[in-house]
């Protein structure tokens, strides 16, 4: 029968003494972080918010003043703000604008008279913009964005009317929906963005100021006609000039795209005026560490 071992006489038997002194060092440390957490300290708070106002406010504002306090504006307790957005309006139609528009489309009509009766070309137009849509067949190759020889005589001649305006200018691009994958353009949407910019390039290129233009690229995703047929896929396959009565209506019309939205859907969604809210009022609280100026709360 084996002996039992004797049990050594320095052999730590308290080791598990650390395990837990480290357990309970741990556990301290969690509700230490999870008390501090809770405790917000509004001075501490608003001294971070005047900190961000500086460097968010821009070179107009002193350093160390809170646009929430001194301006009236601002992020305020709750997550609200005290700053309306302007409203987006536009004005009644000019007589002289409106007349400017329509000679200007009047001309290219004329211009392009040929290749309007051969469907290559289409003018329309309204008292806020009018648009000049271009087959994409007269201006590029099949699946490629550099210009034909073809598009630097349409597209000067184009530009010889539109140099002499100030009118907003931003070109759209639209495409089929037969996709493609190559290493220039991955996407419909690199194709189209591609075209429209190069027709912004030739028309700057012929005279017409750079600062009036812009260029949007739509893919395949909003087509006029139907990809069903070879044809609605090459009328789909299009570039559209869009020269916008000002700024305001550019920036509308561009946001969803000109064949998107009537003449009268801009002029409502633009001229409609939202009902203005009282902004709410401030007041001053006395806390431990200072005043603090906040949304003044309904009494109960």
């Amino acid at each position: 029968m084996p002996r039992r071992r004797p049990p050594e006489p320095d052999a730590p038997l308290d080791r598990w003494v650390l395990s837990w002194a480290d357990f309970v060092t741990l556990l301290f440390a969690f509700f230490v972080v999870m008390y501090a957490i809770s405790q917000v300290n509004e001075e501490k708070y608003r001294r971070m918010t005047e900190a961000l106002s500086d460097v968010f406010s821009g070179p107009g504002v002193m350093r160390g003043s809170s646009p929430a306090v001194e301006g009236g504006s601002g992020i305020l307790e709750g997550g609200e703000s005290r700053e309306q957005a302007a409203a987006t309006l536009v004005g009644p139609a000019d007589e002289g604008e409106t007349r400017l528009l329509n000679d200007l489309r009047a001309r290219l009509e004329a211009d392009f008279s040929k290749e309007i009766a051969g469907g290559e070309v289409e003018v329309q137009g309204s008292d806020l913009w009018f648009s000049i849509e271009l087959r994409s067949s007269l201006l590029f190759g099949s699946g490629g964005a550099i210009p034909a020889i073809e598009a630097d005589r349409i597209l000067s001649q184009i530009a010889a009317e539109l140099r002499e305006i100030e009118n907003p200018i931003h070109v759209e691009g639209f495409t089929d929906n037969e996709p493609i994958s190559t290493d220039r353009y991955p996407s419909n949407w690199e194709l189209s963005a591609a075209r429209a910019a190069a027709v912004v390039r030739l028309l700057a290129m012929n005279g017409v100021s750079p600062q009036q233009m812009a260029a949007v690229g739509y893919g395949e995703f909003q087509p006029a006609y139907s990809n069903r047929t070879a044809e609605g896929r090459r009328l789909n396959r299009r570039i559209v000039i869009v020269v916008s009565r000002d700024e305001k209506v550019r920036r509308a019309v561009a946001s969803f795209g000109s064949e998107q939205v009537s003449n009268d859907a801009v002029s409502e969604m633009l001229t409609e005026q939202e009902q203005e809210k009282a902004p709410p009022a401030l007041e001053q609280v006395e806390t431990q560490d200072g005043i603090l100026i906040r949304q003044a709360r309904p009494e109960d």
